[in-house]
Parts: C-alpha cells; sequence; structure tokens
C-alpha cells in the first residue's frame, strides 16, 4: 500500500498517546528502537546510546549545522545541541510531534540551538547546501518513493558533508514475506514499503555520496523489539475490548499488532536494523 505524507502524519498524531506510554516521551524525548549495549541497564539509556552512536559514527564535530530529518518529539535535536553543541533544525510531518517537540524546547536551556519546522524532508525549502550532516533516525524508511530523500539529501548537504541513517533493511527472506508480516507491520505504521540494503547503497551512489560506514546493529535492537511484543500481548485483550465500543482511529486500531509482526520477523531474520554514514564527495 502506498501511504501520502497525511497517512504518515495521521499514523503519528494518532498513536503519539501510545508512545507516550510506552517509551515515556516526557522523559526520553526519543521515538525509536535504541540500542542495547553489554552495560545498558534501561530503555532510556538505550535510547540515549542511539543517539550516541550515530553521533560517533557520523564523526559530529561542535558548531556544525544539523538537518533532523524526522525529529519526532525532538530527542535527538536536543541530545545534538546540548552534548555536541551543534545547531539543529528538526522537521517532521505529525502536527502532534512538533507541537511535543517546542513544548520540550521551550523548557530547555539549549532552545537557542534547535528549530522545529512541520515540513517533507524529500521536499523542503531550505538554500542549497545549508547542512554539514542530515540525521535520519528510523525515518528515511518513509520516503516515497526512497530516491527523493536521496536526491534532496544531495541538494541539502555542504561539500564533504555526510548523511547519517539508522533504518530498517529487508533481508532476502523479508523480500519473500512468507508470513505477511513485514506488509502488515509496514502498514500499521504507515510505511508504504522497507529498504534492501543493496537499493540504498546503489541511490546513495548515485546521488553523489561515498558510504564510509555500512553496520548492523540488529543484535542491539533486540531487547526492544521483544519489549515492544511483550507489551502488545499485554495490551491485546484490553485494545480488542477497547475497540467494541468506542470508535477508535484508524492507525491506533490495532496498533498493537504492528509490535508482534515486526517482532517475528525480526527473530526470523526477514530484516536488519543498520547505521550507515555517507560522504559527499570520495
Amino acid at each position: 500500500m502506498d501511504f501520502s505524507n497525511h497517512d504518515i502524519a495521521d499514523y503519528y498524531n494518532q498513536t503519539q498517546v501510545h508512545y507516550k506510554q510506552w517509551w515515556k516521551l516526557a522523559n526520553n524525548q526519543s521515538v525509536h528502537y535504541g540500542l542495547w549495549e553489554k552495560d545498558t541497564r534501561s530503555f532510556a539509556e538505550a535510547l540515549q546510546n542511539t543517539n550516541r552512536v550515530m553521533s560517533q559514527i557520523a564523526g559530529i564535530k561542535p558548531g556544525e549545522k544539523i538537518l533532523d530529518a524526522g525529529c519526532g518529539v525532538g530527542g535527538a535535536a536536543f541530545y545534538l545541541s546540548k552534548n555536541m553543541d551543534c545547531e539543529v533544525v528538526g522537521i517532521t510531518l505529525s502536527e502532534k510531534q512538533l507541537e511535543m517537540a517546542n513544548q520540550h524546547k521551550g523548557e530547555l536551556n539549549t532552545s537557542h540551538k534547535v528549530q522545529f519546522d512541520l515540513k517533507d524532508f524529500s521536499n523542503t525549502d531550505y538554500p542549497d547546501h545549508s547542512f554539514d550532516v542530515i540525521w535520519a533516525c528510523e525515518s528515511s524508511c518513509y520516503a516515497n518513493p526512497k530516491s527523493t530523500f536521496l536526491n534532496e539529501v544531495n541538494r541539502l548537504l555542504k561539500p564533504g558533508g555526510r548523511l547519517i541513517l539508522a533504518d530498517y533493511f529487508l533481508t532476502d527472506e523479508g523480500e519473500k514475506d512468507p508470513n505477511g508480516w513485514l506488509k502488515k507491520w509496514g502498514d500499521l505504521w504507515a510505511i508504504s514499503d522497507f529498504y534492501k540494503n543493496s537499493t540504498l547503497n546503489s541511490l546513495i551512489e548515485e546521488n553523489g555520496l561515498s558510504i564510509i560506514s555500512n553496520q548492523d546493529f540488529s543484535a542491539q535492537v533486540q531487547r526492544s523489539s521483544k519489549r515492544m511484543y511483550c507489551a502488545s500481548i499485554l495490551a491485546a485483550p484490553f485494545s480488542e475490548c477497547y475497540n467494541l465500543f468506542f470508535n477508535t482511529s484508524r492507525f491506533a486500531k490495532h496498533h498493537y499488532r504492528s509490535a508482534i509482526y515486526q517482532f517475528r520477523s525480526l527473530m526470523k531474520q526477514q530484516w536488519q536494523y543498520r547505521i550507515i554514514c555517507a560522504k559527499i564527495g570520495t
């Protein structure tokens, strides 16, 4: 199924109440899997690990200007401004995410370094060569077609600029999708299709970028994937009963099922979680 920008915004607007509860958005300000390392003690720490690892792989330096393409409620932008002393512009399609990000911005001392806008990351109106880094954490999968995002990355990056991207990638087994788990997951999250690693590599090179790092972090997200699965099993009876008596919105109605599909398909090695960094030029 092809999803429009309006559909994607609806998904995040309708399900934000779920993320508030299970991701503790008021404290964590993040909507992604998180990376579990040997000494990681909590989900909140795993979420921060993603920001740290992506920053390290991208070689982010103080004073750089970063576009957070698909910024959610602003967690990465706040991390980068506070810990890396960077200027960050975050963009999202979701009005509710934008509202929450701006609310957090008003509460933090680094707010003068952070700006949030309601924009499509495949079609922004920022000037050419505006950013040192484009950051896309579990967001570029929403580009449809995928090439539109990479075209805009090429236009927006300064010479020598980098793209740092974390996302879900189909394996050979995932392309077969024998149980339909990936399609069902994508439909519930308003994702039109998932990347293939080879496809992204080709698109990156076609847009004048060179891959400098492409790493598999599937093992590090497995605990979060299982956490989502267990939560969905607990939520299922309540959700189904609620749906019987109340008019539930399109994406929120069966949102819990997506956690089941993403975990089962990960356990069958139908997708990988990869972090990729590419640089303009050679």
